[in-house]
């Protein structure tokens, strides 16, 4: 098991491990309720409490769950969270709570979650456990918030339900239904995957080489 520090576990799951652009874990809420940056926000931030809340519980009774039922354990952990977000979420914004439906409840089986729990949560102190969970649930929050402005501006027109571009503008109508999460979703990663390669391009191995290079170029010439 690989040694890791406090500021690494934190960060790990908002970028180098994003869960839904780079693990592509997650994918069915990340696909089925990002038509708006509303629905996006709350799917988000449910998933970030019951992510941090079942972390929190799991390394703390750690030591005495059973191995052998570990998993059931778990999940019931999960579900309770989840039922406390649902509740929460019915009773705030009754109206996005009816958008998301099903999906609120399909959070228990979110592999994401359970992954953290079982790869991480389990096998480290609370405040470890935490810093994970926070930074994956960040870093889920973050994806879906970008896929919902992407498909409701395109969509819709709008942010947050605010007009953008006047009554001239023809809705890319595509972008709000199910189809448009996979265009979404491909678009961003396309647009990630082109960053990466072009900040790689142009980093520092590429300047040392050239300036090791041109060391050799100069003692040659001396």
């Amino acid at each position: 098991m690989r040694t890791t520090s406090p500021n690494e576990d934190l960060v790990r799951g908002i970028w180098r491990e994003n869960p839904v652009l780079i693990q592509l874990l997650g994918l069915c809420p990340a696909l089925a309720v990002t038509n708006t940056v509303a629905n996006s926000l709350a799917m988000g931030l449910a998933t970030f409490f019951v992510l941090c809340g079942s972390s929190l519980l799991v390394s703390s009774l750690r030591k005495v769950i059973p191995h052998e039922v570990r998993i059931s354990t778990y999940i019931l952990i999960i579900a309770t969270f989840v039922t406390v977000a649902d509740m929460t979420l019915e009773a705030l914004v009754p109206d996005i709570h009816k958008a998301l439906g099903a999906f609120i409840a399909l959070i228990v089986v979110n592999c994401m979650i359970l992954g953290r729990q079982e790869a991480f949560a389990s096998k480290r102190p609370v405040g470890r456990a935490l810093l994970d969970a926070v930074g994956t649930g960040f870093g889920f929050l973050i994806a879906l918030t970008l896929m919902g402005a992407f498909r409701e501006v395109l969509g819709n027109g709008s942010f947050l339900g605010i007009p953008l571009f006047g009554p001239s503008f023809e809705p890319w109508v595509v972008m709000i239904l199910p189809p448009g999460g996979f265009l979404a979703l491909g678009s961003i990663i396309l647009l990630l995957s082109w960053y990466q390669g072009r900040k790689e391009s142009t980093g520092l191995p590429l300047r040392f080489d050239r300036e090791a290079d041109d060391d050799v170029s100069t003692q040659r010439a001396a």
